[in-house]
């Protein structure tokens, strides 16, 4: 039986996002851009184990001197990247889409700003659901004490009116309500101090007709960063927590992995599991890498099997 052990990519790879496209996989992921400036590595795999490097997917953006956490999505013969960058017009992170004819790009910025209103927006995440409607899922930031929701940022959801364009009339999805949650205490931000917390990476589910919205939470850079999950009737909402507040799919394994999490998912060559993609640390805190791990359903509740960091059955092979 071949197997594999993560990472399955050994360079930065952070917020890993995989497309399956023509019995093709390609990943897209957040690290430092090329000598040329050109931002978001892709890489291309046959079989989720073994991947190249194809490319860099995006051409730079004049003014922007961040960009995080791509994601693409394919409609129409036509490839969106979703992406934030900062630095344009002085501005914070802001979504962004940029296009391309192929998977590996080069995509090209189509000008459109998603939610211009918002001082602050990363992680998009484009769905489709069954019946046609594409959605996007986003991370914004709060400022308020509501109910047990803490400030810091959190996730919402819009409909897409075309692929660059949003309703502007975003949904609730979740906002940060737990201590491991938290990112950093005593935060300067937005002219006042607070105890930030972060919900972001949104990934979308559908299991038995119902929509599981899993989200990274904690701080990127240390030991409480992990995944968990609402869940919902329909894309829009409203959406609940687990009964088990503490429920994390993804969690820091000490000793072994650190910090997993901005995950999404796909299904192996054969169709018959599904697999999550996330990102973790090596060992010396120097770099986050990509890996994957089987995802399952038991007893109607989603489940990793992982984080993992010995040999594990390679995709497809696992009957």
């Amino acid at each position: 039986m071949s197997s594999y052990v993560n990472p399955v990519y050994p360079h930065y790879m952070a917020d890993p996002f995989v497309l399956r496209h023509e019995g093709q996989y390609f990943a897209y992921g957040t690290a430092p851009g090329s000598s040329d400036g050109r931002q978001f590595p892709v890489l291309q795999s046959a079989d989720l184990v073994h991947w190249t490097h194809a490319g860099w997917a995006l051409e730079p953006v004049p003014g922007a001197d961040h960009y995080w956490a791509p994601e693409v999505a394919f409609r129409d013969g036509t490839f969106y990247l979703y992406y934030s960058a900062q630095g344009i017009g002085g501005n914070d992170h802001q979504l962004r889409v940029a296009t391309s004819s192929t998977p590996t790009g080069l995509f090209r910025d189509s000008g459109s700003l998603l939610a211009p209103n918002d001082l602050f927006t990363i992680d998009a995440h484009p769905f489709q659901d069954a019946n046609g409607q594409w959605y996007l899922f986003y991370s914004r930031d709060f400022l308020t004490l509501d109910g047990d929701q803490r400030v810091g940022t959190g996730i919402v959801v819009d409909r897409l009116l075309d692929m660059t364009t949003l309703a502007g009339d975003p949904q609730m999805v979740v906002r940060p309500h737990a201590d491991w949650q938290l990112f950093r205490a005593g935060r300067p931000i937005y002219g006042g101090v607070y105890d930030w917390h972060t919900i972001e990476g949104a990934a979308l589910r559908v299991h038995n007709g119902r929509y599981y919205c899993f989200y990274s939470g904690g701080a990127w850079e240390l030991e409480n960063y992990g995944v968990s999950y609402v869940v919902a009737q329909h894309p829009l909402g409203p959406y609940e927590r687990p009964t088990d507040e503490t429920t994390q799919v993804l969690k820091t394994v000490a000793g072994h992995v650190m910090g997993p999490g901005h995950n999404s998912f796909v299904a192996s060559p054969d169709d018959q599991e599904t697999f999550i993609v996330y990102h973790a640390w090596d060992a010396a805190r120097t770099m986050r890498r990509m890996c994957i791990d089987r995802f399952v359903w038991e007893a109607g509740s989603p489940k990793v099997i992982g984080p993992t960091w010995t040999p594990q059955p390679a995709p497809g092979s696992k009957k």
